[in-house]
């Protein structure tokens, strides 16, 4: 190997490399290290960034998986808002380690995310970039956290990557769930805590997934598994289906799955269980001994009805099916969906407004999938969480060397990206007055000018924004540009909170049906639901029913498994302002009025501080 860099860890890595292998005392990371040298003839020392798929590429990959990822996002979604404030980033990737989805941390931390190309599309297979968390996780389909120098490439050093890998409901390997921080401070033992909500978060997906692909068969959760032996069988009690930890236990092939192996050369269990029963019975192995306690589920085709549950109606069949769906039987939306229709091929602005939680990202998803730019690019930005110096780069793109710190080819932006798709600008009402300018130009002149571009380039896009601000008093007290508000709102669209739709029972069945499938809802838990106001809206509901139907005894969730706090008494759009407000408030108070100050201690920029006292009025003194 020429041209080795004569660092330290470059010569650690040769040497350990060149040692016997050792059976029993061996690491995995010095085994790691020398399939690096010896088979996959990486050089330690090579610098420059990952391969990295293009959007189509991207795409074809993610295509197989979508079944997987669509299971998987409320996971990601929950573990990304855990680790943020820690400063990871959290991926899933396919089996040969392309990221298909990425969640960035806050602040300056994404900044470094982007720099190193640590994204969507990115591809970490250990062949390619040696010992690291997400390619060695895969290589030897079993956990792992990859620290500090122990990565293979010195580039790495700054990372620290924690994975877990994910199986399908066959037991094949189907990709796996990463997080990593370039945090320095964070030692060992915290990346340890962080493995395990991470697979924890793993082996919650593998379950879903498994439940959702025989949700008609019946399931047996085998004793001493923590949930994770599962069984499918049919109402014959012939094996439909085993996850990879029943495969391994009873020894099980496709072949015997596929030659419908009968349940009682398994496991036995008295008859009336196979047909009644949610709760905790005691099994047998096939000889007949003892073995404890398991559960055994029904098909979803055989589960008793909710109470009051919706009447039936006639399912809209076409493009506006899925926007059909999320209107249900609410006046305001149904409204609000046949007016979509009439304008739908207009590619008119469209503005959503509707509370925190109230699904404005998933109602943008069904406008986009219901319109003839369907089969092209859907590009969101939350203009809130994304740093305000990060946002203009981000949005607008920038060519090669346009500031310091920018990657070398440059970037085309999320405008262009979303050029012959839709533009979702998610928190509109939080975007800077600066790029409020930048963006009403690219409205007008449908071309848009990178940082340090000398000539514009032309896009044609749909934008559908959304805000749970009031963007119409902004634009009269200054704080959002008039102009930019009447081309965005070339047709507004109101999302009532759940706790006014006249539909809310049935809302809350169908969410129960999606995040505890296997679950029946006690009278006194399903009064509790509906009665309760929700001020997080459907984001809020869904963590509720998903945390009571993983807590539920028997299958059956309780007033007691419903995490429900005493609900304020104002909207949660106020809530969320004011308690901006009083964060803010001491913020200034803890630093003397030094705006910056307290802006290090929110994690804002300053003039992002300075926007949000304005917006929220707050008197600077002095």
């Amino acid at each position: 190997m020429a041209n080795l860099s004569a660092s330290n860890h470059v010569a650690r890595v040769l040497s350990t490399a060149n040692q016997v292998a050792g059976v029993d005392t061996e690491s995995r990371i010095a085994a790691s290290w020398r399939r690096c040298v010896v088979s996959h003839k990486l050089d330690p020392a090579r610098r420059g960034p990952p391969q990295t798929l293009t959007e189509a590429e991207i795409r074809h990959v993610a295509e197989p998986m979508e079944e997987l990822i669509q299971v998987a996002m409320p996971e990601l979604e929950d573990l990304a808002r855990l680790l943020r404030d820690s400063g990871y980033c959290v991926n899933l990737a396919d089996p040969n380690a392309t990221m298909l989805v990425s969640r960035l941390p806050e602040g300056h931390y994404a900044r470094m995310f982007l720099e190193w190309k640590i994204y969507t599309g990115s591809n970490f297979a250990e062949t390619f970039e040696g010992t690291n968390g997400l390619g060695t996780a895969l290589a030897e389909q079993r956990p792992i956290i990859v620290h500090g120098d122990e990565h293979f490439r010195e580039q790495w050093h700054m990372f620290t990557c924690a994975v877990s890998p994910l199986f399908d409901h066959a037991g094949r390997l189907a990709g796996a769930v990463n997080i990593s921080s370039c945090r320095g401070d964070l030692g060992r033992a915290a990346h340890e805590l962080a493995l395990a909500v991470t697979t924890d978060a793993t082996r919650r997906i593998e379950r879903a997934f498994f439940r959702r692909r025989y949700r008609a068969a019946w399931i047996a959760t085998l004793p001493g598994s923590d949930g994770h032996g599962m069984l499918a069988y049919d109402d014959d009690r012939r094996v439909v289906g085993a996850c990879r930890t029943a495969r391994a236990a009873f020894g099980l092939t496709d072949a015997m799955l596929s030659d419908g192996i009968d349940l009682s050369h398994l496991i036995q269990f008295e008859d009336r269980a196979a047909r009644t029963a949610e709760d905790s019975i005691a099994l047998r192995r096939a000889d007949g001994t003892p073995w404890g306690h398991g559960r055994i589920v029904p098909p979803l085709r055989t589960r008793s009805p909710r109470p009051m549950p919706a009447p039936p109606r006639s399912k809209p069949a076409g493009p506006f099916d899925g926007l059909h769906r999320l209107a249900g039987r609410d006046p305001v939306l149904i409204k609000g969906v046949k007016r979509l229709m009439t304008v739908g091929h207009l590619d008119l602005p469209i503005l959503l407004h509707g509370e925190t939680g109230a699904g404005k990202d998933v109602f943008a998803r069904a406008i986009h999938a219901a319109s003839s730019r369907a089969h092209n690019n859907y590009v969101a930005l939350n203009c809130a969480a994304m740093p305000e110096s990060l946002i203009d780069a981000e949005l607008f793109g920038y060519e090669a060397g346009a500031f310091t710190g920018a990657r070398r080819e440059g970037s085309k932006g999320l405008i262009v990206q979303a050029s012959g798709g839709t533009l979702f600008l998610d928190e509109i009402g939080d975007m800077p007055l600066a790029l409020q300018t930048r963006l009403l130009r690219v409205l007008e002149n449908r071309e848009v000018w990178p940082l340090g571009a000398l000539k514009p380039v032309p896009v044609d896009i749909r934008l559908i924004s959304a805000t749970h601000r009031d963007l119409a008093e902004m634009a009269e007290n200054g704080s959002f540009r008039a102009d930019l508000y009447y081309r965005l709102r070339g047709m507004e669209v109101r999302l009532p909170p759940l706790r006014e739709r006249a539909d809310k029972q049935e809302v809350i069945a169908q969410i129960a049906d999606e995040e505890a499938p296997h679950c029946r809802i006690a009278p006194t838990a399903w009064a509790a639901l509906v009665a309760y106001p929700f001020p997080g809206n459907m984001r809020q509901l869904r963590h509720v029913l998903r945390l009571a139907g993983a807590t539920a005894e028997g299958g059956v969730i309780t007033e007691a498994d419903l995490d429900l706090p005493p609900p304020g008494t104002r909207s949660a759009m106020a809530d969320h302002d004011a308690a901006e407000r009083a964060a803010i408030v001491e913020a200034l108070r803890a630093s003397g009025g030094r705006v910056t100050e307290a802006a290090k201690a929110l994690k804002l920029s300053r003039a992002t501080l300075y926007r949000k006292i304005k917006a929220l009025k707050i008197a600077l003194d002095g």
